[in-house]
Parts: structure tokens; sequence; C-alpha cells
């Protein structure tokens, strides 16, 4: 009853769609980092809003999730029941997207 944002709710996962560009940054990302954030996407099909999840300001309704020193950007499309992966990479790179 309380109203919980975190996830799709019972029995209901989002589609997860990966952009182009964030496939070719994904490929350029060591394989450990790369293992690590595969399984966070993932993670986003149950839950598209995960604790430490965190609505960018400036943005158009981005979202990012923290992997180790890599971050995840993605938008989430509640009436679709869609989580767009738009892009990913180091911290120090990936908001230049």
């Amino acid at each position: 009853m309380g109203g919980s944002q975190s996830g799709a709710g019972p029995g209901l996962s989002y589609a997860v769609q990966v952009a182009p560009a964030a496939v070719r940054q994904l490929r350029k990302i060591p394989p450990e980092a790369r293992r690590r954030i595969q399984a966070a996407i993932e993670i986003l099909a149950e839950t598209p809003r995960p604790p430490g999840a965190k609505k960018l300001s400036g943005s158009s309704g981005d979202w990012r999730v923290r992997t180790g020193d890599y971050r995840i950007i993605y938008e989430i499309r509640d009436a679709q029941l869609i989580v767009l992966v738009v892009a990913m990479g180091h911290r120090r790179d990936v908001y230049q997207h």
C-alpha cells in the first residue's frame, strides 16, 4: 500500500533496450567491469529505480545508477514498461553523451 516506485509491480517487468551508442560504449569497457554493468542492467528490468539510483537534474528524465567507477544512464518509460539505456562508461566520461 505504500506506493513504492522502485519496481514494476507484482508480476510486471520492464523490457530493457540498449541504444546503439551505449552498445558501442560497452564494448570499450574492460571485461570485469562489463560483466558488472550487464548484471546491473538486468536488474533494471525488475527494479528500474533500484536503491542508489538517481534522477539526473537538468535532463529530460534520465536516471543514473553506479557500478563501481562506471555509470549507466537510462530513461524509464513507465507507460510502455521500457528501460532505455542511453549511455554507459567511466564516471569521468559518461556525462558527456
